[in-house]
């Protein structure tokens, strides 16, 4: 019991790689850097008020280290050091004992951060700071607020949204938006009629009352990763490679809509990849995209109504569309060729694609995968798997 409690001291392992250690110290390099330089010029000659105040050092870590905690959006960073600010200055005005107003200031900061959503453990540190800063920072008083601390997080903030996107790390974390059921009925996405549901996560969480350092978002999203993972474990490994179709049919974005919906009838498939003259894929349009055409009365001789309409595209004036590019989505969802089956069902089960390209190393199209192949290959997996146990169980 004593060597399990003594051990629960040591750190735990890390994860990041060498790569995400550089980029949380450089950008903090860097952003602290630039915000040494730019808040000097925007103060103006003779504030002489610090720029660099001590707890701007916790609040990079947070931003250019573990960009995705809720502690490190731009709300938190902002509305925590700015009201932890005006907590600290209150308290050193108002409390003439500095060893009391040094904890109060602290105490009712992190009360006002949780009030207003907006913690952020530097914010601490800034209402200590207030009270403890000495005769300039008391004589500023309420001007402390915006000069430094204000500005000082803001231009931390704008260095931290510039070098995270720029090196394809996305800032601010974005909230998932609650996807709408593509069939708009009450019934839960497929990938959610079993396993861990969302009222499950929020439940746990709600017993947990706690702060956790990860969104709930993003823990539901690892959650999702790791059943794919433990799919992989359980039944093996099947690859997009394996169950594609590699003769695919394909168009162009100048092919004209006569001649795509020619080859959806002729071919009696459902949806043709869209690529440009290097056969990297561009888009994709399906026989729904024809059926979105406002000239077309979905409930009403839906036949008779395509042929009369491909008939007269060709005469229709230029805005009205005429080729595959002008009535594609955009936006187009691949996967690679060495993508395990098992990360296609929240695509194909959730997101409603029924058919997803799939793409070689040098991103060129090199087969398409419906509905019915991921069926087909989860059956076959399920299949192995089986075989495999009642081997392993004979033996």
């Amino acid at each position: 019991m004593l060597s399990a409690w003594l051990r629960s001291f040591l750190p735990a392992p890390m994860n990041a790689s060498m790569a995400e250690r550089l980029r949380g110290g450089g950008g903090a390099l860097v952003g602290l850097l630039v915000t040494g330089l730019v808040c000097p010029w925007l103060m103006g000659p003779g504030s002489g008020m610090p720029v660099l105040i001590a707890p701007l050092g916790a609040s990079a870590v947070l931003l250019f280290a573990v960009p995705a905690s809720p502690l490190a959006q731009p709300w938190s960073i902002m509305g925590g050091n700015t009201v932890s600010a005006i907590v600290g200055v209150t308290c050193a005005q108002w409390v003439p004992d500095t060893l009391l107003a040094a904890p109060l200031a602290v105490s009712l900061a992190i009360g006002a951060m949780f009030a207003l959503r907006c913690l952020h453990p530097p914010g601490g540190a800034i209402a200590l700071t207030t009270v403890l800063g000495g005769p300039a920072v008391t004589a500023a008083g309420y001007g402390f607020v915006l000069s430094p601390v204000a500005l000082s997080s803001a231009v931390l903030m704008l260095a931290a949204i510039t070098l995270n996107n720029a090196t394809r790390r996305p800032y601010p974390h974005m909230q998932q938006v609650v996807r709408k059921n593509p069939h708009q009925t009450a019934d839960r996405d497929p990938t959610r009629r079993i396993g861990v549901r969302a009222e499950d996560l929020d439940a746990v969480l709600q017993r947990y009352d706690g702060v956790l350092d990860v969104s709930r978002d993003e823990l539901d999203s690892l959650l999702q990763q790791a059943e794919v993972q433990a799919y992989r474990r359980r039944f093996g490994e099947i690859t997009c490679a394996e169950i594609m179709s590699r003769d695919v049919v394909a168009v162009q974005y100048g092919t004209p809509l006569a001649e795509a919906w020619l080859l959806l009838r002729r071919h009696n498939i459902r949806a043709l990849p869209v690529i440009d003259p290097a056969h990297r894929v561009i888009g994709m349009v399906s026989d729904v995209d024809f059926m979105k055409n406002p000239e077309l009365d979905p409930y009403d001789g839906i036949e008779a109504r395509f042929r009369h309409l491909i008939r007269r595209l060709t005469t229709l004036h230029a805005d009205r569309p005429e080729v595959v590019g002008q009535i594609m989505p955009r936006g187009i969802r691949t996967v690679a060729e060495d993508v395990h089956i098992a990360e296609l069902v929240p695509l194909m089960a959730d997101a409603g694609l029924r058919h997803v390209p799939v793409v070689n190393s040098q991103r060129r199209l090199s087969g398409i995968i419906a509905q019915s192949d991921l069926i087909a290959g989860l059956y076959r997996d399920s299949l192995i798997s089986g075989d495999a146990q009642d081997l392993k169980r004979a033996a």
